[in-house]
Order: structure tokens, then sequence, then C-alpha cells
């Protein structure tokens, strides 16, 4: 009888059991408008192992046709001291006849096809990418309800951030989008009646009427936020956050600096309204940020052109861009070799660093071989030696050799780059990588770190990823000195594959 009852009420403890279980499963953070609330956020560890991503500057600012720094140009061009000003004037005309608006028809697009932009940022090795959802000109490269200056209305006629996110989502990447609005508050001379810029007609663009004492400097100049932003100003901007957030879901929201300049009301509502619509639907989403915009913990640290200097407990990103003279597409643009920005994601990945690596398409909508070619060799780089790369994690110490990066905000404009004696280290289980910045032509590569004296375990054996047959190596009190073959396995950074004997006795 005892076993009739037991069999009976079997499902319902089973049943219980599993709503418990279920019950914990389902259970989610809600996140409050605190700082101490937000500080729940934890980065999801498919960041910690993508450890590379790609995303675009496209915009209006692409089709200015000027030199230099174009992503500035909606700025630039109003400011009588700056060689845009001049610039548009011979091209274009009058500022008040012609002003940034009027560049919009030439953002064509004729050629932009998102899943060539996304099969691109695959083969590069990307595992995450996505566009500029705005940049600072007010322009949204979306099909935007509070905004009608936007691409889906106006110029290419398309939802940029809706056409990335299917070619993205659909080759299994992460997906993408920047958030650079913030700085709209003083970009455009709205104070200037010798502009467009005053015409009330052009708010939406342009930004509400404000004072010159409002006029954005320079970068780091906080003279261009007084008075602060309006509650409308703040209103507009949420809203764009939201729509992004609530349509297209990315795994990723970027956030350039500037936005302290916001009131830090609006800016805890924000952040929590991100990371609740995470929890709610399951996303997984990194929420990245400059310093000092927003306290630690609460979002992913990202510093542009610039990298940690050393082993960072936390992951972070650098944001840079595959030209150092600008973001997007200028007439002169001029990138950096390949092999530099191998050598860039090397090091930030052994800081446990991952890197946002930005291109800079054409007006028409197309990537100029140029920077193709760079990506493609990026790739191929990658699927030889993405062991070391991918899902790998920092050692004890980052790195050896004399090359010291430089910190601060654009810091690595002014970095020359790395030296045949510059050795990064990764590593993934009990596998440990290290990456050669340079192929000494002694034809010896001594790492000291691994030196008799610097390190107990004992080398099992040496491999260099590429490269067929065994190396000779042999290790003194000084270092780990490994003979290299007679050919290189390639043209940029070289890996190396150390195994270890297990040293304990048994």
């Amino acid at each position: 009888m005892r076993r009739i009852l037991l069999f009976a009420l079997l499902p319902f403890f089973i049943g219980a059991c599993s709503k418990k279980a279920n019950d914990t499963t389902i259970e989610k953070k809600h996140f409050e408008p605190n700082w101490e609330s937000l500080s729940q956020y934890e980065c999801p560890e498919w960041f910690r192992n993508a450890k590379f991503g790609i995303y675009t500057h496209w915009g209006v600012y692409s089709a200015s046709k000027a030199e230099g720094n174009s992503d500035w140009y909606g700025r630039n061009m109003y400011n009588d001291w700056h060689p845009n000003y001049q610039f548009h004037l011979n091209t274009y005309g009058n500022h008040k006849d012609f002003g940034y608006k009027d560049l919009i028809p030439q953002l064509t697009g004729d050629k932009f096809n998102a899943d060539e932009w996304a099969e691109l940022f695959q083969q590069a090795g990307a595992q995450f990418a996505g566009p500029a959802g705005e940049h600072a000109d007010g322009f949204s490269m979306w099909d935007s309800k509070v905004n009608p200056w936007n691409s889906k209305k106006m110029g290419p006629k398309i939802d940029v951030v809706a056409e990335m996110k299917k070619a993205v989502k659909k080759r299994g990447m992460k997906y993408v989008v920047s958030m650079h609005h913030s700085w709209l508050w003083g970009w455009y001379p709205t104070w200037d009646e010798n502009t467009d810029c005053a015409n009330p007609k052009y708010a939406g663009l342009y930004g509400p009427k404000i004072p010159e004492s409002s006029r954005l400097m320079k970068v780091g100049d906080e003279k261009g936020s007084y008075p602060m932003p309006s509650p409308e100003f703040e209103r507009i901007w949420l809203e764009k956050v939201k729509e992004v957030v609530d349509g297209y879901s990315p795994d990723l929201l970027w956030f350039d600096n500037r936005v302290k300049i916001l009131s830090e009301g609006v800016r805890k509502e924000m952040v929590a309204y991100v990371h609740n619509h995470s929890a709610e639907n399951n996303i997984e989403r990194v929420f990245t940020f400059k310093r000092p915009d927003f306290p630690l913990g609460v979002g992913t640290v990202d510093l542009e052109r610039e990298r940690m200097p050393d082993i960072y407990p936390d992951p972070w990103l650098t944001d840079t861009s595959i030209s150092k003279a600008s973001w997007s597409w200028t007439s002169d643009l001029k990138c950096y070799p390949t092999n530099r920005l191998i050598d860039d994601l090397v090091d930030i990945v052994s800081k446990n660093g991952c890197l946002l690596l930005n291109v800079a398409p054409h007006p028409d909508g197309s990537i100029p071989q140029e920077q193709k070619d760079r990506l493609l060799e990026m790739g191929a780089w990658l699927k030889l030696n993405g062991e070391a790369i991918y899902d790998s994690r920092p050692w004890l110490i980052f790195g050896e050799g004399p090359t010291k990066t430089k910190s601060g905000h654009l810091a690595d404009t002014k970095f020359v780059g790395f030296g045949e004696e510059d050795i990064r280290f990764t590593t993934k289980g009990d596998q440990l990588y290290a990456i050669a910045l340079g192929w000494p032509e002694s034809g010896e590569l001594p790492i000291k770190s691994l030196g008799l004296m610097s390190y107990n375990s004992k080398v099992k054996e040496v491999e260099l990823i590429g490269h067929q047959g065994k190396l000779k190596w042999e290790r003194t009190e000084g270092a780990l000195k490994l003979q290299l073959p007679k050919e290189k396995p390639g043209d940029f950074a070289y890996v190396f594959k150390i195994s270890f004997t297990d040293n304990k006795e048994i």
C-alpha cells in the first residue's frame, strides 16, 4: 500500500521540484535607477571570449569630400578657424545657403550591401560587429520615430541598423550599435544667424537654439556644456536609446564619451532601462562606456585609441580606427599597416581586453579595397593563430620587451609600434602562448620570463604555429631560448605554443 501511495505521489513531488528549479532558473534581476543597484551588472562570458569586433562610421559626415578627420566635419565646417570652413565655402558655398543638412543626399548608399559588410567582417575574424547608430551630427541611422532626420527617410533611404543586425546575426556574430549623440549639445552653432543652424525648421537635426556659451570647443573642453542640456534635449536623447534597445536589441551597446554633461537622473534611468531590458529578454548584453561618464561596475570600460598599461582584472574594450587620421571615409584616408593592427589586438588581449576596430565605408556604401585588404589579412592571421586569441585569458604577466604603450585618451595616435624584442602572453587552460611581435634577425628569440631563474615549471615542448617540424630550444638561467626556423610562417606576429610538464611528485 505504501509503494502504491509513493508512486501516486511521485508526479506531485517531481512537479514541485521541477517548478522550484524552474522558478530559480527564470528569476531575473531587477535594476533600480541608482548606482548601487546598477552595479549588479556582470560582463557576459561571450565578450570575455570574443576578443575582436568591428564597427563602422558611416553617415552624412562620410559624404563631405573633405580631407583629414571628416567625422567632425559637421562641427568644423562652421568654425572659421578650421580648414573645413574654407573648404566648405569653396566647395559648397555660403553656410546659410548650403549647410550640413544639404550633404544628406550625397550619402547615396548606392552600393550598400549589409551582407557584403557582414561577410567581410566575419572573414576578418570579428566575433561582434555593427554600425554607429547615431554620431554627433544628430542623424539617426535607423528608422526613428522620435527623429525625422534619419537614414530611412533621407539619404540612402535604408534602415542601416536593421539591415546590419539581420546580416550580422545571420552569420552567428554578436551585434553592436554605438551611440555618440550626447555630443549634439553645442555641436552646431544654433546661435549664429549667419548659418542655417539657427533656423528652427532644422532644430531636429541641429538641436535646440542655445547660447554661444554652450559652444563645443574641443574634446575635453568643458566650456562646451554650459548651460547644461535642457530637459527636452535629455528626453529626446533617452528616447533614441530606447528606440535602439527596444527595436534592435543589440548584444553590445556602446556609448561615446561626454555623457556626463547629462543629468545624473537621466543617466541612471538610461542604464536601468538597458539592464532591465537585458534581464527581461534574456539578453547577455555588454554595456560599454568611457570614464568618468559612469561609475565603475555599472558596465564595461572602453578606452578610445588607448589601452590599459597592464592586465586589468575585469574585461575591457579599446575602440580604435583602421586609420590614424579619421574615423570616417576621406579622399586622403591612409590606413594603418596590418602588422600594427594585429600587434595592437595581441597587446590588448594579453591585458584582458577586447578590440573594437572601426572601418570607414565610402559614401556610396562600399568598403574601399585598402581597408578590405587589411581586414582579410587580419582574418588570415586569426585563422592560423586564433587559438592564442579567442577564448584566451591573461597569464601571470601580459608580456615582456622594451616598448611601453602610452596612457591617456587618444594616446595610441602617438604610439609608433612594437619591436622584435616585444612578446605578449595569453593562456588557455594549461597552455601558454608566447606571441612575438617581431622576427629577430639573429635567428634566436629569448623569452626572459621563462628562464630557469624566473619560472619554475618544466618546459615540455615548444611549437611555432604554422611551422612544420620541431623547434629547437634550450632553457638557461636567463631565458627560454628558441631557435627560429629559416622560413617565417607568415608576415605578422608569431605564436609559440608552450607546454609544461607537471612538476608534482606522485
